[in-house]
């Protein structure tokens, strides 16, 4: 079946690259450690243009403000990004609270900040599909989202206690795919999709229904690695809340966030345990 997909993952090789941020420079570049650059990353929820335009200027922001270079690199795909990220290759991370977690546990990171509100997938079905009504009837069904080791994808798979009767998940780059897939392409017979991205979608109630929600979770968040001093932390911290910091981080923001909350500090204490959502994915176990 093209485009659906099942977990297997191998390490693929590390790449370096030491010129000068853009889209074929330090987004693929630089290791954590490499002439005491600092590298940003995030999941390649977006294409790597649009990743730039939304992270890019918080790495130069940031860079301003604790005096240290920290640079932004782009994942071409989940393995990438989990691979390198396992191998503690990025000292500054925007993603999940399940990657927060695993991080706070093993790689002796802290949440800085995060999106305020709460954080919720829903799957949803055209609302002209009467098959389904509940979770279970999409079991060997295509469902568009994204890959594992997606917060969404993990939570909604686990649901299904045999493997062998799971959704197929259609890889989505983006949220809105994965909305369109099922909303107006109909390649999908349902959509994962965070619950604060839906109802962004236009007149959504009356395209789709939701026939399953997952349990709420602290939201996104920034955590940062060792390498970064506990002051800068602090400094990195204050600015991505300060109101010089709101335009660089509107994008994030925007694409992110939900009823214009924008961001809050996090504590990696409310992280505690989440990482629990990994145990059946490749290379988290330790």
């Amino acid at each position: 079946m093209p485009g659906a997909r099942k977990t297997s993952f191998a390490p693929p090789e590390a790449t370096v690259n030491l010129n000068k941020p853009s889209l074929e420079g330090v987004a693929r570049g630089l290791p954590a450690g490499a002439d005491n650059v600092l590298v940003f990353s995030a999941p390649p929820r977006e294409t790597e243009e649009e990743a730039l335009r939304t992270y890019q200027p918080i790495a130069e922001y940031l860079s301003r403000i604790i005096n240290k270079p920290i640079v932004y690199r782009y994942s071409k795909d989940w393995l990438t990004y989990q691979t390198e990220m396992q191998r503690g290759s990025y000292d500054l991370v925007f993603d999940g609270p399940h990657f927060n977690s695993w991080r706070i546990s093993h790689l002796r990171h802290n949440s800085l900040v995060k999106v305020a509100g709460e954080h919720a997938f829903v799957v949803v079905v055209r609302k002209d599909n009467a098959r389904v009504t509940e979770l279970r009837q999409l079991a060997g069904q295509r469902i568009c989202s994204m890959d594992p080791p997606n917060l969404g994808t993990l939570a909604v798979l686990e649901q299904f206690d045999n493997p062998a009767r799971q959704p197929l998940i259609m890889n989505s780059v983006g949220w809105t795919k994965a909305y369109e897939g099922v909303a107006f392409e109909k390649k999908c017979a349902a959509a994962i999709v965070p619950v604060a991205n839906l109802m962004k979608f236009s007149n959504y109630a009356n395209v789709v229904r939701a026939v399953y929600t997952t349990k709420s979770l602290p939201n996104q968040a920034f955590s940062a690695g060792p390498r970064i001093t506990s002051q800068d932390q602090a400094l990195i911290a204050a600015a991505l809340l300060s109101k010089d910091g709101s335009p660089v981080v509107a994008r994030l923001v925007s694409a992110y966030g939900t009823d214009n909350k924008g961001l809050a500090y996090a504590s990696k204490d409310e992280y505690a345990g989440f990482d629990a959502y990994l145990k059946n994915s490749w290379g988290y176990a330790r």
